[in-house]
């Protein structure tokens, strides 16, 4: 369970990672992204942060994680700046790819009918493990 302080971390974080990410991407050119910050987890010793990213669209999604990897060191030193009087020390991050709206999308189109198995029963046999 997630303390106050952890949950406050957290809300800082992710606001500020959001305006820092889409600030750095924007001045190394990338465009006709949209990208949010789904969730932050920060461990207990509020040593370690977890970035959650959602991407759209998300054909590019695992090589813009790839890059904001990359820049980890000047993002961190952003939000740092930017969270100073409110941290004693910047947590280490780590960005993950948050696919989650892709797959409640994936089963909104299984229950509208084209992969439906009840309304189409031979997708049954494509849908069992071996």
């Amino acid at each position: 369970m997630e303390s106050n302080r952890q949950k406050k971390i957290a809300g800082i974080l992710q606001k500020d990672l959001a305006e820092v990410i889409q600030l750095e991407l924007k001045t190394a050119g990338t465009q006709n992204l949209i990208i949010s910050v789904t969730k932050v987890r920060v461990t207990p010793d509020l040593l370690q942060a977890k970035a959650h990213l959602s991407i759209f669209p998300s054909e590019k999604s695992e090589q813009i994680v790839e890059e904001i990897r990359m820049m980890k060191s000047k993002i961190k030193h952003q939000v740092a700046t930017r969270t100073r009087n409110q941290l004693r020390r910047m947590p280490e991050l780590e960005f993950f790819n948050d696919d989650s709206i892709e797959y409640i999308n994936d089963l909104e189109q299984a229950f509208k009918g084209k992969n439906d198995p009840i309304k189409n029963p031979d997708l049954l046999n494509k849908r069992k493990k071996n």
